[in-house]
């Protein structure tokens, strides 16, 4: 057997495979033996067929099928002794290795499209990433209890409406003459009334009421157009024109009594730390809250770090081969060349290149999550619930945990969403070292607006 290749370009290479009988004679002998062996062949007993007889049957057929083995095994052998980094994998150039007749033909010679990676260096020095420390102020902290105290509170669904309940029902959008309006918006909406604009004149429309009864209510005068747009399930453009009556049939409502602030809600929020009093809660919480915004902001600095290293990932691509390959290679029937050209640039291009930025900085450091990785990390959020078992130690529970940990993690689909935290972090990690950004400090407001 012989592989050469040639260089057709900076990328592209043509891989030429020539194999001769003696390469692939002992294998197909082997095969012809096997089937000789279980041959069941009128006239003769089972296993007894003359060989010569085997060989007109099957002979072309075992020599097709263990050329083309010995083809598959060699190329991709060669490839990883000269230490090829291929794009892809090998096409078959048919037009130069014409047809092939494996009945009658002894030596054989492929041909092969390849392409190689481009050299290419990633651009740390036009990497200008931002990277957001969140301050936390006693206000957000104020803002959290509030919430916290909605959540734990107590659920009611009273027959009256008061003003500080939770409204829902069928909306339809009315005429100027007040009918409900042919085509018009007709849909599902529920509100909080505490969210209404102009409440002086808004509230006494719904406090009162109940189920099944009607209320009818300006549209741009009750909610801002981002509310219309949530509440209405309207587009942008449709939502800044909605200004039409509105007449809300009421299902019900819903009234939640805040929990008070006290020991119990510090055993609820907490259920494994000792909490005294509110000033060790509002620090537990604004610790809390700094460690979730933070961990946001290095999922935002990760993903812009990499959207630049993309946009300035200037080395060539051998286009036409991987244009030909993704179409030979996809099960979507509907891609075609022309198809696959038209969204080129947008789609696919910036995919190909992620990866090969993505290839480049594994070489710096491993960022795949290691299944050891994948488990410690179920395996710390299975602790946050946990707690000891009658009878058990700290290290049984260790144990327990590990396993269910080792069970989950053995799910792939089940953990991609830690498998994608972790990813984020290890990059983190990565270009923390490479570009060593200093943190600029920033509120929860403005961070909020970086997020959109």
């Amino acid at each position: 057997m012989n592989i050469t290749r040639e260089n057709l370009g900076d990328l592209d290479l043509l891989i030429k495979v020539e194999i001769v009988e003696s390469d692939y004679a002992e294998r197909v002998s082997k095969q012809l033996k096997e089937y000789q062996k279980k041959a069941t062949v009128p006239g003769f007993r089972k296993g007894m067929a003359p060989m010569g007889l085997i060989q007109r049957m099957y002979k072309s057929a075992v020599v097709a099928d263990e050329v083309q083995s010995l083809l598959g095994e060699s190329l991709y052998k060669y490839l990883d002794d000269e230490k090829l980094d291929i794009l892809g994998s090998p096409l078959s150039n048919d037009e130069k290795t014409g047809t092939v007749d494996f009945e009658k033909g002894k030596d054989f010679v492929f041909y092969f499209d390849a392409a190689v990676s481009p050299k290419f260096d990633l651009a740390w020095n036009k990497v200008d990433a931002k990277l957001y420390q969140i301050k936390i102020n006693p206000k957000d902290i104020d803002k959290q209890i509030e919430e916290i105290c909605q959540r734990y509170g107590k659920f009611e669904t009273p027959e009256t409406v008061s003003e500080k309940c939770y409204v829902y029902g069928k909306a339809e959008e009315l005429d100027k003459e007040g009918n409900v309006k042919e085509g018009g918006v007709n849909t599902f909406v529920s509100f909080d009334l505490a969210s209404l604009k102009n409440q002086d004149e808004m509230l006494p429309l719904f406090v009162g009421k109940k189920a099944e009864e009607k209320v009818v209510f300006n549209a741009g005068k009750a909610f801002s157009a981002a509310d219309i747009e949530k509440h209405f399930h309207l587009d942008t453009a449709a939502a800044k024109k909605f200004k039409s009556d509105v007449q809300l049939t009421l299902s019900g409502c819903s009234l939640i009594t805040p929990h008070e602030v006290n020991d119990e809600l510090f055993k609820k929020v907490f259920p494994k730390e000792t909490v005294k009093d509110v000033a060790a809660f509002r620090k537990m919480l604004s610790k809390d809250m700094e460690k979730s915004y933070n961990e946001q902001a290095e999922v935002l600095y990760v993903n812009e770090v990499r959207k630049q290293l993309i946009d300035n990932f200037d080395a060539a691509m051998p286009e036409a081969f991987l244009k030909r390959w993704i179409v030979s290679r996809s099960d979507n029937k509907e891609l075609t060349p022309e198809t696959l050209e038209s969204e080129w640039a947008e789609k696919y291009m910036p995919s190909l290149k992620w990866e090969m930025v993505d290839s480049a900085l594994s070489k710096i450091k491993p960022l795949e999550p290691t299944q050891n990785q994948i488990v410690d990390y179920v395996k710390d959020i299975l602790k946050q619930n946990d707690t000891l078992k009658e009878g058990e130690d700290e290290k049984a529970q260790d144990e327990r945990l590990e396993q269910s940990a080792r069970t989950i993690a053995k799910d792939r689909q089940n953990v991609q969403q830690i498998i994608d935290r972790i990813y984020s972090r290890n990059s983190f990690e990565l270009f923390n070292e490479q570009l060593k950004p200093e943190a600029e400090k920033i509120t929860i407001k403005d961070f909020s607006e970086k997020l959109k």
